[in-house]
């Protein structure tokens, strides 16, 4: 047996669930065993146990809540502002062409301008506080919320919607039975895009504006102050955030498009009987 068979047999002997964790474990012992072999005495180097103890005294002080509370404040306003416009926007370039043709030139041109581009503008208009901040958030939550949901109203088939005009839907009943299920992918892409964009683009806000507390402002401090342990804690942190949110919103999409299948394989079939005007009775 080759030694790619034997590294494949051993890695199916670890259960799905766990297998995720394989490479931060090995990272993990491959930090340890650099540090405890005195490899490397550089500062920047330290100890898996400093940032425990680090992230414990965070966890005690009560300094974390703080700060991710108020992170993850900022974020809920901006991605829930910055979505919300953008399904509006998105929906009506999407299902108009009049408009598209009169916004749409000039969406696709400030998408192109980079987010960080408007932060002098911002800090001009709204300070370096919180207002400031969650704006910035909302812009970078709007863009990918528009194009998908853009996309999404684009790409619903024709058939679909003949059937729909076929069997007399009203607007609304189009809206909710065909579109809907086919445009409802691009859409949970389009929100996840921006939920992640949301979070980095918070501690991107804390970072260049750096007024009041946060998880990027705990960043900070840990580099002013050339507290390794204190950066690499709030890195982890950053990413374990990012992970949990990324999980609940799959959740939240494989729950609520349990009915997509099942709405899209019944237009399916109603399409491929070639169903002709119901009668009036």
């Amino acid at each position: 047996m080759s030694s790619v068979n034997v590294q494949r047999n051993v890695f199916q002997k670890v259960p799905a669930r766990l297998r995720g964790w394989v490479l931060p474990v090995l990272i993990l012992a491959v930090w340890w065993a650099v540090v405890a072999s005195g490899a490397s005495d550089s500062p920047l180097l330290v100890s898996p146990l400093a940032v425990w103890q680090r992230g414990v005294g965070q966890v005690v002080s009560g300094e974390l809540w703080v700060a991710l509370s108020a992170s993850l404040w900022r974020m809920a306003w901006g991605f829930g502002i910055g979505s919300g416009i953008g399904l509006a926007v998105g929906a009506l370039l999407g299902w108009s062409r009049w408009a598209e043709r009169l916004v749409g030139p000039t969406f696709h041109t400030l998408k192109q301008i980079s987010l960080f581009a408007w932060i002098p503008m911002l800090s001009m208009w709204f300070g370096l506080g919180d207002t400031a901040k969650v704006a910035f958030v909302a812009m970078a939550a709007f863009f990918p919320v528009v194009l998908n949901t853009l996309e999404g109203l684009r790409s619903v088939p024709r058939e679909y919607l003949e059937v729909a005009r076929v069997y007399e839907f009203s607007v609304w009943q189009t809206l909710r039975r065909v579109v809907a299920p086919a445009a409802a992918p691009s859409l949970f892409t389009g929100i996840q895009l921006s939920l992640i964009y949301s979070w980095l683009a918070t501690l991107g806000a804390e970072y260049l504006l750096a007024s009041g507390k946060g998880i990027g402002n705990t960043l900070i401090d840990g580099r002013e102050h050339f507290w390794m342990d204190l950066v690499l804690f709030g890195v982890v942190v950053v990413g374990l955030v990012g992970f949990v949110l990324n999980a609940l919103l799959a959740a939240l999409e494989k729950r609520l498009l349990a009915w997509r299948d099942r709405t899209i394989a019944r237009l399916s079939l109603i399409h491929i009987s070639e169903p002709t005007r119901p009668e009036r009775i």
